[in-house]
């Protein structure tokens, strides 16, 4: 278990570091700039023009989809050798992340098309996001019931000949304002009467697909997050999508959200980036969840001592902490709540004390 870094590491991480500094946060003030007027303008959704600069100046520099492992289409980095570098573009959260085109939720939503996306669905989506032409969102949550149990979801996604109609409310489908934003996985029911782990399915639904209506964006804590993408409630009556657009199988929707979440909170942890590498997503359960609970909460902590230290200006609009100090807090349920980790992480760890069948006095 050797976490030192290799050779191409040190090369991307030193390369990285010089694009922070020569590109990155010198535009972080006209990112601010330019996102102030455009919400004065009436259009808070608009994308500062500075970051299609960013992107063009980040991929001449070979500094481009370095987050996806195993696809011709990322770097061909490693989840341990891809850590150091997100702990680099997270000094810039607003503008670095998006600049490498590693940012969310893009990234998971491109893990999912390349692990489990048709040839013709790759094609069609996978290819315009991993070339930064377009971007897209996750919709899952739904604001009538928990959905961190993914059983209890309400949006029904029925077969009707060679289409499926998709009804039901998501909320905090992160992305969906944004102009650029063209396609959005959902999360429904296509069995209701299934095992709960295979009653959800995912389904590829375009944006301007007639029946799909963006109500309003969310606010995290009075935040609006404009212009990232927002945090979307989207209304999805009768929409009719091909059913060529299903991701993977029917009752494969529960499989597919463990993969794609799987990553979101792990790469500043080097174990368990590198069983990630070495046994899957699977194998590494168990460090994945207890990470989706220390890092945002480390995180959180940590913000909180930088706003302390700053007095009254570091709840101000004057200093980047309190944004994110809310993002951070948002983050301990984002993934799936604290209180859901804690419990399975536990349950795990009796197991290992609990007697086994057939072991001396505990019967058949």
């Amino acid at each position: 278990m050797d976490f030192g870094h290799d050779e191409r590491t040190r090369e991307l991480a030193a390369r990285l570091e010089s694009f922070m500094d020569s590109h990155i946060y010198p535009a972080e003030p006209v990112h601010h700039e330019q996102a102030a007027q455009a919400a004065e303008e009436g259009d808070p959704w608009r994308r500062p023009p500075v970051v299609a600069e960013l992107k063009t100046a980040a991929r001449e520099r070979g500094l481009w989809n370095l987050f996806l492992p195993g696809h011709s289409g990322g770097a061909g980095l490693t989840n341990l050798q891809y850590a150091p570098l997100a702990e680099i573009t997270g000094r810039s959260p607003a503008l670095a992340p998006e600049a490498l085109n590693c940012a969310a939720p893009d990234t998971g939503n491109m893990e999912v098309l390349a692990e489990f996306g048709s040839p013709e669905q790759q094609a069609r989506w996978l290819k315009p996001l991993l070339d930064g032409a377009i971007r897209s969102a996750f919709c899952m949550t739904e604001p009538d019931v928990a959905s961190s149990d993914a059983s209890n979801i309400a949006t029904r996604i029925e077969r009707d000949g060679d289409s499926y109609v998709i009804n039901g409310t998501k909320w905090w489908s992160s992305g969906a304002m944004d102009p650029a934003c063209e396609i959005l996985i959902v999360m429904g029911k296509t069995a209701p009467g299934a095992d709960r782990h295979r009653q959800q399915s995912m389904i590829l639904v375009p944006r301007d697909t007639p029946g799909v209506s963006i109500r309003r964006g969310l606010q995290l804590f009075g935040f609006d997050d404009a212009p990232h993408g927002g945090h979307a409630e989207v209304v999805f009556t009768d929409v009719r999508v091909p059913a060529a657009n299903l991701v993977g199988e029917e009752g494969g929707g529960f499989a597919i959200a463990q993969a794609r979440l799987g990553p979101g909170r792990i790469l500043l942890v080097l174990k368990t980036a590198w069983l990630m590498d070495t046994v899957g997503n699977k194998g590494a359960h168990t460090e994945i969840q207890a990470i989706k609970v220390a890092t945002p909460a480390m995180a959180e902590w940590v913000i909180d001592k930088a706003i302390q230290a700053h007095g009254a200006a570091g709840v101000s609009q004057d200093f980047p902490l309190a944004h994110l100090w809310a993002s951070a807090r948002s983050l301990r349920f984002a993934d799936g709540p604290d209180e859901v980790h804690k419990r399975s992480l536990a349950r795990r760890e009796l197991r290992r004390y609990l007697p086994r069948p057939g072991d001396a006095g505990t019967g058949p």
